[in-house]
């Protein structure tokens, strides 16, 4: 038994599995203004679609449904089987307030005293 594949129909289960992957992709990244969909994500790394992303290099955002999740700098890597594929240099968290430069007590209220007359 052979598997080969005539070119036609490897193409097209490519362009299906490419497909899948961007309806299934809940992550963007945003460069100069633009937003690319992220095939893929991994510890050091991400893959765009490499007909329609360019060769990325510098700062960008990495964002989950509209959430900031990371602030990176990146550089184009490699292109194979039709993704482009990105190193993080850095990769930041974004935190939802800035940090604090001192040491913040807590002081929880455990119960309100009421005024009696």
């Amino acid at each position: 038994m052979t598997t080969f594949l005539p070119k036609e129909v490897q193409a097209g289960l490519d362009a299906a599995r490419k497909k899948d992957q961007k309806r299934n992709s809940r992550m963007l990244v945003e460069a100069d203004g633009q937003t690319y969909r992220v095939l893929r994500f991994w510890e050091t790394g991400f893959a765009l679609d490499a007909d329609s992303a360019p060769h990325l290099r510098g700062f960008v955002d990495l964002f989950d449904r509209g959430e900031h999740l990371y602030q990176c700098l990146i550089l184009a890597s490699e292109e194979e089987a039709g993704e482009m594929c990105y190193e993080f240099k850095r990769l930041t968290a974004i935190h939802g307030k800035p940090p604090a430069d001192f040491v913040q007590e807590d002081h929880e209220v455990i119960a309100l005293l009421g005024h009696q007359s």
